[in-house]
């Protein structure tokens, strides 16, 4: 089987699900699925619960191992890398996360450096400057001195952020980067990684729900439903209210977003959703 390339440049993409075959025990989630990752993108996965987002970003990160069909991270299949190469390259905050009893916020976020550190090259000024930095980044340098679990649970989750943003890769995927943060917070955190995304160029890739800040923040949608990609591209190109009802079973208008002009979800009112009278 070749190795599947961009279709522009020419050049092998650096993340793609290539035929997979993905599910947990007996029960198949997704089967003969492909999805390329645009290199340099901010590609968001958006679809209704239960249709493959999380597993599909499990299996990206080589956390779950496909049935059929493989990973390719740079060409080669992730699983025969060593897992130091991949966690150089690869950063992934998961959707659950459970922090060591009693460490502190520092020691966590500081966990990031792990796959720099080695026997030539141990714990150094420049992994603390990134480690500060982190912090500093996702509004946790305060919390530096106290323990995880005696957090909230919006502070737990901007720690989390933080350790994947000092691992430094240049693919970064988010299971759900917004979950237990309120609305100040979920911005704060789509703004961080836009600004990893145009200012680093850096390739994130991550789950949301909310299917208007995917259309905000995104370079690249990818829809799923049933563990098949639905529709995949610009968000400008992809979110119509035919896709939204055909996808999340939502009847709804498509309208300009004020602020920034991308495509804005208006779902349609209670009555004209279910057939109300008065």
């Amino acid at each position: 089987m070749n190795e599947r390339t961009g279709t522009r440049s020419g050049h092998v993409q650096r993340l793609i699900a290539e035929d997979v075959t993905l599910g947990y025990d007996q029960r198949v989630i997704a089967e003969n699925l492909s999805v390329e990752i645009p290199d340099h993108s901010f590609t968001v996965i958006v679809g209704p619960n239960a249709c493959g987002k999380s597993t599909l970003l499990r299996a990206l990160s080589r956390m779950l191992k496909p049935a059929a069909g493989r990973v390719l991270l740079d060409g080669r299949a992730i699983s025969s890398l060593p897992a130091k190469k991949v966690a150089k390259t690869l950063g992934l905050l998961p959707q659950s996360s459970v922090a060591p009893d009693g460490i502190t916020v520092a020691d966590l976020v500081a966990r990031g450096r792990y796959p720099h550190q080695g026997l030539l090259r141990q714990w150094s000024a420049q992994d603390e400057r990134i480690v500060l930095e982190s912090m500093a980044a996702t509004g946790v340098a305060e919390l530096a001195g106290r323990a995880v679990d005696e957090l909230s649970g919006g502070q737990r989750q901007r720690v989390w952020i933080a350790m994947a943003l000092a691992q430094q890769t240049p693919l970064l995927l988010l299971d759900e980067p917004t979950t237990y943060l309120d609305i100040q917070h979920q911005l704060d955190v789509l703004d961080l990684c836009a600004e990893l995304h145009e200012n680093q160029g850096r390739t994130l890739v991550a789950v949301l729900h909310d299917l208007n800040h995917a259309a905000r923040y995104a370079t690249h949608l990818v829809a799923l439903r049933a563990g098949r990609v639905v529709a995949e591209g610009p968000p400008a190109e992809v979110v119509t209210a035919e896709l939204v009802e055909e996808v999340f079973g939502v009847r709804c208008r498509i309208i300009d977003d004020p602020e920034t002009g991308t495509p804005l979800v208006v779902p349609a009112a209670r009555r004209a959703r279910t057939g109300a009278t008065v």
